[in-house]
């Protein structure tokens, strides 16, 4: 592993190793905090096989740091060198929050949201943690939704024994329903996984939003997301809904738009996400 790291460093940074340590806290990649002569970096790696993710995560880290005034960390550099596939950014230093943090967060990820284009989607695809995260564009939000993010989950699902047919036709029915349920919104530029494991608070007490599945989508399943598994303060939400109010009904609308999350955490994680996905779907059907 050092001779990996050492060449890493000396080849593409062009600076020497002082040391580095591992991260604990993903599940898919390796990770380290790399310290040189220079500064210190984040270096994460995989397999050669998953360049490809390292890749569109680059891509969506300069899209968020050109139109998002959240911090995102910047690339160094990614590749693949000694079968082994790698990305390297700055290095965040963790501070602690200021006064004004949730009041930021909230306000800067609403303009973040403002940033918009004239379809859903994204011209390239990524990956949703470990699964692959189709962005074929749509018109529609409701047909993006439906054919681009959850039907490729259920098939998935299916495939691994993991959702029933009795399931499926229960999501067919709510299919026939998005459209009256869910508001029309322009198509709002979103780092597509944020919850509370990925962002952070930095040297200057604000938010850094870092591991993006970036693409624009319906700004509802961003927000919606980040209540899935707690850690965002209801600052966030007011000064956001301050910055960009909400349709009305957003509360009513929080379980629709998990459906999504909870269907991939069903395929990476096993079928006990599942009762989530039946109580939303009894709800609605």
């Amino acid at each position: 592993m050092s001779d990996f790291i050492q060449k890493v460093i000396s080849n593409k940074l062009k600076t020497s190793l002082i040391s580095y340590h591992s991260i604990a806290g993903g599940c898919i990649n390796n990770a380290f905090q790399v310290k040189t002569d220079s500064g210190d970096y984040f270096l994460k790696w995989n397999k050669s096989p998953l360049l490809d993710m390292f890749r569109v995560e680059k891509k969506g880290l300069a899209i968020l740091n050109a139109h998002s005034p959240v911090h995102s960390p910047s690339v160094i550099s990614f590749g693949e060198m000694g079968g082994k596939s790698y990305l390297i950014t700055e290095w965040i230093n963790k501070g602690s929050q200021n006064d004004q943090f949730w009041e930021n967060f909230g306000r800067n990820l609403a303009l973040q949201h403002q940033v918009t284009m004239d379809q859903f989607g994204l011209d390239h695809d990524n990956f949703i943690g470990s699964l692959p995260q189709s962005n074929k564009q749509h018109q529609s939000w409701y047909s993006f939704f439906i054919n681009e993010r959850l039907k490729p989950q259920m098939n998935m699902a299916s495939s691994k024994g993991l959702i029933d047919t009795n399931i499926q036709k229960k999501f067919d029915l709510l299919f026939q329903q998005f459209e009256e349920l869910i508001p029309d919104e322009p198509p709002a530029l979103l780092h597509g996984d944020l919850w509370s494991g990925n962002f952070m608070i930095n040297s200057e007490g604000e938010a850094s939003i870092f591991d993006p599945a970036v693409h624009f989508g319906h700004r509802e399943t961003e927000l919606a997301f980040t209540q899935l598994f707690g850690g965002f303060s209801p600052k966030f939400y007011h000064y956001y809904n301050e910055q960009y109010p909400l349709e009305p009904g957003f509360d009513e609308r929080i379980d629709l738009h998990n459906l999504y999350p909870l269907l991939v955490h069903v395929n990476l994680f096993g079928s006990s996400y599942l009762s989530g996905i039946v109580q939303t779907l009894k709800k609605f059907t």
